[in-house]
């Protein structure tokens, strides 16, 4: 496996171990559980660190390009940590036409992140996605689960202030 320098915090290198090993310890050693520990993995730490693959393979006694392959292949894994939050914002024809250009660059400038890129303290990972079938609201963005509707710049501030008074979840 290629190592693309995608570490854990080293405040987390430990529990990272841990909870690798409490995932792996959880499946049969049985290379047809590759994706539903990936999954877990996935889940665990929103992204799949390239330790806990090679841990992975080493487990399953299974390649390590194997496990490389299925977490590059499907779009749901991310190779490079991603955010509590997942922000998309809507690039659909009804959202471009109503200014959902100009909602992408909020986001970015407010978060100081470009698309495919997470907050450095991890609380936000913005996206943008074709559609998110709600032309009517246009234009959109959705946050996690929760849609915005009719979205300004100047609404992309106060979504933004209201989150920061969310209780974080923790993962």
């Amino acid at each position: 496996m290629t190592d693309l320098n995608v570490v854990l915090p080293s405040d987390d290198t430990n529990r990272g171990e841990r909870d690798t090993d409490v995932i792996l310890s959880s499946y049969p050693r049985e290379p047809r559980f590759l994706l539903p520990i990936l999954q877990d993995i996935q889940k665990a730490f929103r992204y799949l660190p390239i330790s806990a693959m090679k841990k992975t393979a080493a487990y399953l006694n299974i390649p390590e390009s194997r496990v490389y392959s299925m977490g590059t292949f499907y779009k749901a894994f991310s190779l490079t940590p991603r955010g509590e939050k997942t922000i998309r914002i809507c690039g659909g024809t009804a959202c471009h036409l109503r200014g959902g250009a100009f909602i992408l660059r909020e986001v970015e400038k407010r978060l100081n992140i470009s698309v495919g890129e997470a907050t450095p303290d991890r609380r936000f990972t913005l996206e943008t996605v074709n559609c998110l079938g709600a032309c009517a609201l246009a234009p959109v963005i959705m946050v996690n689960e929760k849609v915005y509707g009719q979205m300004t710049p100047a609404l992309v501030a106060t979504m933004l202030e209201e989150m920061d008074h969310e209780i974080p979840s923790t993962c």
